[in-house]
C-alpha cells in the first residue's frame, strides 16, 4: 500500500467534499444531526476553508496509488488567555476523515502523525483534536494513539 501525504489543493475539492459527505452520513447515523446531502458537504468545505486560512491552516490529503482515501484538516489555534502560555498556542486537527474502505490500516494514525509533526514545526508543544462522544472507534484510534480527555461538551435539546 503506498500511502503519501500531500497538502491539498483546489484540484482535490471533488474528492475531499466525497469524503466529508460520507462522514455526515456516517455521523448522522450516530448523532441525528447531520446533513445527508452532498450540498452539506460542500457548505462545509467551503467552510472548513475560510476557517483554516485565518489559523494557518491547511487539508492534509492521503492518496494511495494516486487515489485520494483519507483527509485530515489542521490549524494553529490558541486557547483563551486563562490557559497557560507555554501551551495557549496549539495545533488542531479539525478533522479526521479515512474512506470506509480504509480503515484499519494505519492511513489515520499516518494522518496524526502528519499533525504531530506539523505541530512540533510550529514550535508548539499541544495537539487537539475532538470526536463525537457515539463514535468509539475513532474515540478509541485517538486514545491509542496517546490523546487523553481534556473537555467535555454537553447538549441538551430543548
Amino acid at each position: 500500500m503506498g500511502v503519501t501525504l500531500r497538502t491539498a489543493g483546489p484540484a482535490d475539492r471533488g474528492a475531499i467534499i466525497e469524503l466529508i459527505h460520507k462522514l455526515n452520513v456516517f455521523e448522522a447515523d450516530l448523532t441525528g444531526d447531520r446533513r445527508r446531502d452532498i450540498g452539506g458537504a460542500r457548505d462545509y468545505y467551503d467552510e472548513l476553508l475560510q476557517r483554516l486560512a485565518g489559523r494557518q491552516g491547511r487539508i492534509v490529503l492521503a492518496e494511495a496509488d494516486g487515489i485520494p482515501v483519507a483527509a485530515m484538516g489542521f490549524s494553529i489555534d490558541q486557547d483563551a488567555a486563562y490557559v497557560t502560555d507555554d501551551v495557549r498556542r496549539h495545533g488542531t486537527v479539525t478533522d479526521l476523515i479515512v474512506h470506509e474502505d480504509w480503515r484499519g490500516r494505519g492511513i489515520g494514525q499516518m494522518l496524526l502523525r502528519e499533525a504531530e509533526r506539523l505541530t512540533r514545526e510550529a514550535g508548539l508543544r499541544r495537539l487537539m483534536i475532538g470526536a463525537l462522544v457515539a463514535n468509539e472507534r475513532a474515540e478509541r484510534t485517538y486514545r491509542d494513539f496517546g490523546f487523553e480527555p481534556y473537555v467535555s461538551y454537553m447538549v441538551k435539546a430543548l
